[in-house]
């Protein structure tokens, strides 16, 4: 590769040739020095950019984004220079012009030029599936959108969520497989669950969402990632001073501010960093209920000229909503056809009344990677991460009888208007530490023109404490804080749990590029060592009050010491300028998380085992200035499946599942704009099978399963996308197609396939004053009023009333009416967002 002095040395004979004269000569002609100075300074430019790209791809050398950028050189019209009068001047060349004034060089870029059909895809290199949508799509969609919202319309997933303001997450399913089996990432540090992945960052604050459905990079921090990657990016603070602010208010009653500042750089200290706050607020959108979110961001950077840099990032969220009651297919039928709805209600009596039946969280994320580039070719990375939640679900726990399975009581009042009978109660779910912390230290070096080896050190502990109290309810049928005194109930004692594990892993990886880096060749070997626990406690129910591990005994411990060997390789070749292939095998294993662990009571229950994949798949890419398309083929091999079933009141227990197998192909294609359309489609067809029967622990029933559909892994997904840009105008639709799917492991209950929309409009204003960018625009969701459900809530064994033995799951209070066969969530109903936005 040449250097900055080759090019500089080769630009300076040109000129000299041109200029017909050798030597020293060659420079004196009027005109060729600021010829010259102008060609060394684009130079300059493109090696600059050149070795930033090398910096970068020392530092992440599997990453895939480019930014790519348009340098042109432009001169002004000039006269001629007048001919001097005492003496001839020699005849110049064809092409050599003289000029008057300074020669000018003009840098533009565009930060769309790897974007297809609006930013729904990107243009991709790395030698593995990436599916990603960019900031010119994110920059249409709501404000309250999560990063599951963003990612709605790529072909490997179908996304639930619950709620159209954004705060209370939803589920992937992605290849037959859920979001607890994917790494969910911000920045490279693990995110909170998907259900709550709104809690780590604002949407305006997000670059672009990558989803890797196959892969998961050998030096990431993920225990979980049979199901791949999704990973979050966060906004780079500016270099100037300024910020940006939007305001929202639509369906529901929703009303949301947000605001973000930049600092600038600071100094001559090379640190800048930007600051955000917003507030949501809004109503349930089925029943009764108001939910509110607060949520800061911030992030800091500092760049050193040798490609070195350092980042931080912290967030803080509090959230308190109501706790959605989730139908299963009775309560959706009477909903769809009838008009009867199962939201909670605003009568302080009742078991459903929203104020009883809440979620409180406080959450802290942080995240500080350093890049260090040291002497010899080596680099040294450093990634510590940390997050920290507390807080509680409140639901009714008094002892109303149970509702009969036709969903009414004895005086035939529907099963969400049971009354509280006397000595009323609270039940909750309190976490007193979601606690996460870790560390990933990897040392790399550039072996030679080809090669880049890293290896290094992960470290991870993770740990719940969550017990499960009753309090009083208060005189106006709200729930009290479980943590005051004068309401908590200990008559029968508290139960909780402290559970987690603590992770040690070594790895090791080179990445390889020959014929003009043309040919990519990724091999990784990841070694996990992990210790898990589980150790329970009861408080002495004559203390007249608790506190957790202070005045409770032992009952009960669990634990398992797990190895996991984890190999990748990944082969790409770029035939030409447009066509790519490649293919790409690793295995994967996901351990029970600290959270399934915590819904383990250890005195009864055994030690899950830990799942195991093996992944391969076949890829082709092809591009051009038109057209970006992508296929890719692949095959899931999973043992000892794990997954969970809902209980109610935003509680899960996990479960094992057998065997599965899942074969199919996604495709996606889309174009640059033309004349102002740029359209966007992706399909897939998944054949996912359960492999062997299912048994029951708690009921020792065997279920017939294998041969069958696999749950939740529904054959065919389709969506497609279309963006319009005319001037300051543009808008995206999009319409998204889930086929049918089952909903138990044995095939006994399944829900049909189903259509879902959106669509944006808006319009970006001249700048006015202090209004960089002032903007209007309006999001719709569910245009066409569709009641449907989108997913289940998590797996059962058989549909029918799930009460008994096995896992039951309750409506309205803890003793509601149990639920027949699995719960759902519904498509909330048409909703429209209209925002104010400009950066200053």
């Amino acid at each position: 590769m040449k250097t900055g002095r080759d090019i500089y040395s080769a630009v300076k004979r040109q000129v000299r040739n041109v200029g017909g004269r050798t030597g020293l000569a060659g420079l004196g002609m009027p005109g060729l020095k600021a010829r010259l100075r102008a060609m060394s300074c684009l130079v300059g430019t493109v090696c600059i950019a050149t070795g930033a790209d090398g910096w970068a791809q020392a530092a992440t050398p599997d990453q895939t984004q480019q930014q790519a950028t348009k340098r042109v050189a432009t001169a002004p019209k000039h006269t001629a220079a007048a001919k001097p009068a005492t003496t001839t001047a020699a005849a110049k060349p064809a092409g050599v012009v003289d000029h008057q004034g300074p020669e000018e060089i003009h840098v533009a870029s565009s930060r769309h030029a790897n974007d297809g059909g609006g930013g729904m895809m990107r243009l991709e290199t790395a030698p593995h599936a990436v599916q990603t949508v960019s900031k010119q799509f994110i920059e249409m969609r709501n404000p309250t959108s999560t990063a599951l919202d963003l990612v709605k319309n790529l072909p490997s997933m179908n996304v639930t969520t619950p709620d159209p303001s954004g705060m209370e997450g939803g589920q992937i399913q992605t290849r037959g497989l859920t979001d607890l089996d994917m790494g969910l990432m911000l920045d490279g540090a693990p995110a909170a669950a998907a259900k709550y992945l709104n809690e780590d960052i604002d949407s305006e604050n997000l670059e672009s969402v990558e989803v890797t459905p196959g892969s998961a990079g050998t030096d990431l921090p993920v225990m979980s990632a049979a199901g791949g990657v999704l990973s979050e990016r966060s906004h780079t603070a500016s270099h100037k001073f300024g910020g940006m602010t939007d305001f929202s208010y639509g369906t529901n009653n929703m009303s949301r501010e947000f605001i973000r500042l930049e600092s600038g750089d600071i100094g001559n200290t090379g640190v800048r960093s930007f600051f955000s706050f917003s507030n949501t607020h809004s109503r349930s959108w089925m029943g009764s209920g108001i939910n509110s979110r607060k949520h800061i961001d911030f992030g800091l950077q500092k760049d050193w000229a040798n490609g070195s840099n350092a980042r931080l990032f912290v967030s803080w969220n509090y959230e308190d909503f109501t706790i959605d009651a989730y139908p299963d297919s009775q309560a959706f039928e009477a909903y769809k056809h009838n008009g009867t709805g199962y939201g909670r209600n605003s009568d302080p009596t009742s078991d459903n009344y929203w104020k009883n039946n809440n979620d409180h969280w406080n959450q802290i994320f942080l995240t500080a990677p350093i890049h260090v580039v040291l002497p010899a070719k080596f680099t040294f990375d450093l990634q510590p991460y940390f997050s920290f939640g507390q807080g509680w679900d409140g639901s009714p726990g008094n002892g109303t009888p149970y509702v009969s399975p036709s969903g009414t009581t004895a005086n035939g009042s529907p099963y969400w208007d049971v009354k509280q009978g006397q000595n009323n109660s609270t039940a909750y779910f309190l976490e007193n530490e979601a606690r996460q912390v870790g560390v990933v230290a990897k040392m790399g070096r550039h072996l030679d023109k080809h090669n880049y080896l890293s290896f290094g050190y992960w470290y991870e502990n993770n740990q719940t404490i969550q017990n499960y109290p009753t309090s009083s309810t208060m005189a106006n049928g709200a729930d009290p804080s479980p943590n005051w005194p004068s309401y908590q109930q200990t008559g029968y004692g508290t139960t909780g749990v402290n559970a987690g594990y603590e992770l040690h892993a070594l790895f090791i990886q080179d990445t390889a590029k020959y014929f003009n880096d043309k040919l990519q060749i990724h091999a990784g070997f990841k070694f996990v060592m992990s210790d898990a626990w589980d150790k329970g406690w009861t408080s002495n129910p004559n203390t007249g009050s608790w506190v957790y591990g202070k005045n409770g005994t032992a009952s009960g411990r669990m634990g398992a010491n797990t190895t996991e060997p984890l190999p990748q390789l990944s082969i790409g070749y770029t035939f030409n300028d447009h066509h790519q292939i490649y293919i790409n095998a690793e295995g994967d294993y996901r351990e029970p998380s600290a959270t399934d662990l915590g819904w383990l009571d250890p005195q009864y229950s055994k030690m899950l085992k830990n799942q195991y994949s093996i992944k391969e798949e076949l890829g082709y890419r092809y591009h051009d200035k038109y057209v970006m398309f992508d296929l890719s083929l692949f095959n899931y091999n999973v043992t000892n499946r794990l997954m969970d079933t809902y209980i109610g009141a935003n509680q899960y227990m996990p479960i094992e599942a057998g065997n599965q197998t899942m074969r199919g192909f996604d495709a996606m294609i889309a174009t640059r704009p033309f004349h102002g359309f740029s359209p966007y489609a992706s399909f897939e067809y998944l054949h996912a099978t359960q492999d062997s029967n299912v048994t029951d622990p708690n009921s020792g029933i065997t279920y017939a399963a294998k041969g069958k559909q696999a749950i939740m892994a529904p054959r065919i997904m389709a969506n497609f996308g279309l963006t319009y840009k005319y001037k300051g105008f543009f808008a995206n639709g999009s319409l998204h197609y889930t086929g049918p799917q089952s909903v138990a492991l044995d095939n006994s209950e399944r829900i049909p396939g189903y259509v879902t929309d959106t669509l944006s409009l808006g319009y970006h204003f001249k700048p006015f004053m202090y209004a960089k960018s002032p903007t209007f625009r309006l999001n719709f969701t569910n245009l066409t009023g569709s009641i449907v459900r989108t997913g289940a809530m998590g797996a059962i064994y058989h549909g029918g009333q799930q009460g008994g033995s096995t896992y039951p799951v309750f409506y309205g209070a803890a003793n509601g009416r149990l639920a027949e066969g699995n719960s759902f969530m519904v498509e909330p109903r048409f909703t429209m967002t209209g925002t104010v936005s400009t950066s200053f």
